[in-house]
């Protein structure tokens, strides 16, 4: 495709996503205006708590929720089910496994507890025997036994010094769908607390977490909301206490509660993921200062986004647009042109020939017994061929000179402002060439022959019937034995 064309199928989608980041933007920017403008209060609850909530989320998403997916993934390992169905033989190779998990994802433990033996193996090896009447391994027969896949469960690890660690305990089945052990993950709260305080510091909002009981799970290292700690139930948390009859339903959104005459904005958003509630709350005081900036800073924002988005759009767009037209008129075996490249590179050349009273001939080569050669040294030994036959017939020819693979073992060259006898001269130098020439393929030297018709481009001809002719010689060269030259001047 020309470079005009591509630029001018360029315009349309770039101006109409210009138009729609635009609108979207813009909309937005005065939806938000607007509401600040009407109501300050209704912009904190409706706006920057939700979307402060969804960035935290996001976060999360990549924080909190990856240990579940590592621990979905380890449950769901054959490796691991082959591994204990096979009896549990070599206990190293299972250490070893767990040591690779917590060393690739960087978590601070990862463990499998096998149902058959009971035996706690974790990275560093077999930490102890799980026992039913022991309260440090309640929590292994509450996940056997619970319906849910996986369970978040905040505990000590005791293969890290008693460390207090958020572990992802996910149970284990057999491919018959039996519970043949947990495995999981962990992170330790020290880590989670810190993600915490760096939300709560991005984004100027108090962060914590609820289980659906109304406990408050994790919060940052000053607590959660008026230094509540975790373990805490909301019920006693000044202001949040009527909060507490709507869990474990409280439908994700927003609630105001007083707390000494302070009043406070809450956003609740439910993260399946985790079976907790994302709590993120603001202080009324301060919170107003400010806004019309922000509004200022969006909108310049937005310019910015719309600018870089509709740059590297344009960019992605040229590039792909190059490399399609490259693939659409390019010969993926010997980088030259193909059919579809030659037909626009040809009709300029017989325009140019016409326009300029030059002489044009074209040389039609077919390589001789090319199925024999593929036959006898394979496909791989073809394509080895048709390459260096490829870069041979380059290295003979003009940078004007039009070169093409016309498809299997043939192949065209239109030589410019190239009288007969000059062309024939060439033809003959390309089969000589040939004919002398050896290919290596797979410890063999492969050789071959071509036989080439000649046509010369006459006033009235077009392309195909240039090609025409030049076929008919290449057909009297191959009945005449092939690896020979004959021209056709009719």
């Amino acid at each position: 495709m020309p470079p005009t064309n591509a630029k001018t199928s360029q315009r349309p989608l770039v101006l109409l996503l210009l138009v729609l980041l635009g609108c979207g933007f813009l909309a937005t920017s005065l939806a938000s205006y607007h509401a600040a403008l009407q109501s300050i209060r209704d912009n904190i609850v409706n706006t920057e708590l939700p979307l402060t909530s969804d960035n935290v989320y996001s976060e999360i998403q990549k924080d909190l929720v990856r240990p579940i997916l590592i621990s979905s993934m380890m449950s769901r390992d054959t490796y691991v089910r082959d591994w204990v169905m096979a009896g549990e033989q070599d206990i190293e190779q299972m250490t070893r496994y767990l040591r690779e998990v917590q060393e690739h994802y960087a978590t601070v433990t990862s463990f499998f507890v096998s149902d058959k033996t009971h035996t706690y193996y974790q990275a560093k090896g077999v930490l102890k025997q799980v026992q039913e009447g022991e309260s440090r391994d309640l929590w292994y027969f509450r996940v056997r036994d619970m319906q849910t896949p996986y369970e978040i469960n905040v505990d000590v690890d005791m293969a890290n010094q008693d460390r207090l660690t958020v572990f992802i305990n996910y149970k284990v089945f057999d491919y018959a769908q039996r519970f043949i052990g947990a495995t999981g993950v962990g992170l330790t709260v020290d880590a989670v607390v810190k993600l915490i305080d760096d939300y709560q510091q991005r984004y100027d909002r108090s962060v914590y977490f609820v289980d659906t009981t109304g406990r408050i799970v994790l919060t940052g290292a000053t607590g959660g909301p008026m230094g509540a700690k975790v373990g805490q139930s909301l019920s006693e948390v000044a202001g949040l206490e009527d909060l507490m009859a709507k869990l474990p339903k409280p439908q994700s959104g927003n609630f105001e509660y007083q707390e000494h005459g302070r009043g406070h904005f809450l956003n609740v958003r439910f993260i399946p993921e985790l079976d907790w509630y994302l709590f993120v709350d603001k202080h009324e005081t301060g919170a107003l200062a400010g806004i019309r900036q922000s509004l200022y800073i969006n909108l310049l924002i937005c310019l910015l986004v719309t600018a870089i988005v509709l740059s590297l759009v344009s960019i992605a767009l040229r590039r792909y647009q190059t490399r399609i037209t490259a693939l659409a008129t390019t010969d993926a075996l010997t980088e030259l042109p193909n059919r579809r490249g030659f037909d626009l590179l040809a009709n300029q050349a017989i325009q140019e020939a016409r326009r300029e009273q030059s002489q044009l001939c074209a040389l039609l080569l077919d390589l001789d017994n090319f199925k024999e050669l593929n036959d006898t040294h394979g496909h791989l030994g073809g394509d080895e061929v048709l390459r260096g036959f490829a870069r041979n017939l380059q290295s003979n020819l003009r940078q004007s000179d039009i070169i093409c693979r016309w498809g299997g073992e043939e192949f065209i060259l239109l030589l410019k402002n190239t009288p007969p006898e000059q062309a024939r001269q060439l033809a003959e130098k390309i089969r000589q060439q040939t004919e002398h020439s050896r290919f290596a393929y797979s410890g063999a030297s492969l050789h071959i022959t071509t036989s080439i018709g000649l046509a010369e481009l006459h006033a009235d001809d077009t392309l195909n019937q240039l090609l025409a002719r030049a076929d008919r010689a290449l057909y009297r060269a191959k009945q005449a034995g092939r690896n020979r030259l004959c021209e056709e001047t009719a």
